[in-house]
């Protein structure tokens, strides 16, 4: 399948046959990587890091697969390049493609990335936005198909929490893209915009995919492969909004009971992470001190780290889908 020199910017750039592509691609890549016999296709290549927010899994991502695939990187953030300050986007875009065989950005507006691809004359990836995250996408489902043993037509799993976010928004229609089964339990001011459920619908028509949205975690739970979540409180969102979050997502907390709502005794739990599931971090210290809440925010520690817990074979597999992307649209396989 070529994809040479395709952006990436949000899920529905790919087709369900390429998103499907990329996953198989990052499964061999993985697997290369583990025998110790990966071919590197992008010797000779440099690619552009630009991070307005701060990253570690996106980051150590794309320059770890980058090595391994004898490619050079280099990191620019808001303190070492004059992105958005001295230099508009459009000028940027042009200088950098110059110089480098891809971009990627992490920031705040989808509309800076899709500036950034407009004026790019090499592919341009989108590591996260406010509104999209679609590498994420990949190393999911590549988790979900690994633990399951299913394509992502025959997965079903439920979003636990704030669905009004980049997570929220991409599962949703990654799901549909791909024809999965996805329940999404939140209160009803925390779901997608209509105009992103709008989109889902669409792609669910296409590809077979069920799409339910509740605010009754307990009707959406029985079934499902997985339960994913992700934090209350999005990146860039101020921490004075915890209490209140709080008080609206306290009763969407994945814990045993939760888990076990499942009626699967393999379902598996699934974060993005950071994940606020003990106090070990200054910010988890402090909500948890504002809010009570002493077992864990989103997830309760027990969880976490129990034995249904997949989420650092989910980052982990941030490297290979990551590097899958970069093989396909500017390597040499």
């Amino acid at each position: 399948m070529n994809l040479k020199n395709r952006d990436f910017l949000k899920e529905t750039d790919f087709t369900k046959e390429e998103f499907e592509y990329l996953i198989d691609l990052a499964i061999e890549l993985k697997a290369a990587k583990k025998a110790r016999n990966e071919v590197k296709y992008m010797s000779g290549r440099s690619i552009a890091l630009i991070f307005e927010k701060t990253s570690t899994r996106t980051r150590c991502a794309f320059e770890v697969a980058a090595f391994d695939q004898g490619a050079h990187t280099t990191y620019l953030d808001g303190a070492s390049s004059q992105v958005g300050h001295k230099e508009s986007v459009a000028d940027t875009a042009r200088v950098l493609s110059r110089y480098y065989d891809a971009i990627e950005y992490r920031g705040k507006h989808q509309a800076m990335v899709e500036e950034l691809a407009q004026f790019s004359d090499v592919p341009v990836y989108n590591g996260l936005t406010d509104e999209w995250h679609p590498t994420q996408m990949l190393a999911d489902f590549m988790t979900m198909m690994e633990h399951s043993g299913k394509r992502p037509g025959d997965i079903t799993f439920t979003y636990v929490g704030d669905a009004r976010s980049n997570m929220g928004n991409s599962l949703l229609v990654t799901s549909a893209l791909l024809g999965s089964d996805i329940r999404i339990a939140s209160p009803k001011q925390l779901w997608p915009a209509q105009d992103i459920q709008n989109i889902a619908n669409e792609l669910a028509a296409k590809s077979g995919g069920r799409i339910t949205l509740t605010e009754d975690m307990d009707s959406a739970l029985p079934g499902s492969d997985f339960v994913h979540t992700d934090v209350w409180v999005s990146m860039g969102e101020s921490e004075e909004i915890w209490k209140e979050r709080v008080e609206l997502l306290g009763g969407y907390q994945v814990n045993d009971v939760a888990l076990a709502k499942a009626g699967n005794a393999d379902a598996k739990f699934m974060h993005c992470l950071p994940g606020f599931h003990n106090e070990q971090t200054t910010v988890g210290r402090a909500i948890a001190n504002k809010t009570g809440m002493h077992e864990g925010l989103e997830v309760t520690h027990d969880v976490f780290e129990g034995p249904n817990s997949v989420v650092f074979d989910q980052a982990e597999n941030r490297l290979h889908t990551i590097k899958a992307i970069m093989v396909a649209t500017i390597g040499d396989k």
